[in-house]
């Protein structure tokens, strides 16, 4: 069975939503950011990044990790694009084509509009949005993004997907990466193909799912 750790309220919600859409049978193995606890080595203290069990697992020590069968996987968008080669269906590539079109654009999303989406939710996430670092902080991001958002609302354009005429793991993990800026709705307001294309993304049942899961776990450890 494929075992997933982490928290739904970390990177692990895009393997977690992946597994959904998939319909895959899982196991989950909660595991904590250190950063949330305050001694995160204490004998108490719950399974967590730095947890000697974990790093054994992960030495990077960061979350998720999946393991399936023999094989133990890190990083969120290489798990997503592995799960989907191996179970296939229409989210995986049908040809060598989209097989490069779907690790381009992934690629893409780590590379191009991740540094600057996380900038953007860790500042919420630490209350710091309102302060003038944090606005700072936000705008820069905001204005790192114009060149990928162009780019992204360019090619959704002529198109409700970003590979083939159907939803992907590519639309999966580009969705993962931009849910973290959406706080920032001018942005999203001045691409009206992105917004529309991110809303068609997050009203699938599998990310719903996901999102249930996700607001039972408690904000506060």
């Amino acid at each position: 069975m494929l075992t997933i750790y982490g928290v739904y309220r970390s990177r692990a919600s895009r393997v977690y939503w992946m597994a959904e859409e998939l319909a895959l049978e899982f196991r989950s193995v909660p595991v904590l950011q250190a950063r949330r606890l305050t001694d995160p080595l204490a004998e108490e203290a719950p399974l967590n990044t730095h947890s000697p069990d974990f790093e054994a697992l992960n030495p990077m020590a960061q979350i998720p990790s999946i393991r399936d069968g023999d094989l133990v996987l890190h990083e969120s968008l290489a798990i997503n694009l592995y799960l989907a080669r191996k179970h296939g269906g229409p989210l995986s590539g049908q040809t060598v084509e989209e097989d490069g079109l779907l690790t381009m654009w992934t690629i893409w999303a780590a590379s191009q509009v991740e540094p600057h989406s996380v900038k953007i939710v860790l500042t919420y996430d630490n209350e710091l949005e309102n302060s003038e670092d944090g606005k700072q902080t936000i705008a820069a991001a905001c204005y790192g993004l114009r060149r990928p958002f162009a780019a992204l609302e360019s090619h959704l354009a002529a198109r409700q997907w970003i590979v083939g005429d159907r939803f992907t793991v590519a639309d999966l993990n580009i969705a993962e990466v931009l849910r973290y800026a959406q706080t920032e709705t001018d942005l999203f307001d001045a691409h009206p193909n992105i917004k529309a294309w991110i809303e068609r993304c997050q009203a699938r049942p599998a990310y719903m799912a996901m999102q249930a899961a996700r607001a039972k776990e408690p904000i506060e450890v």
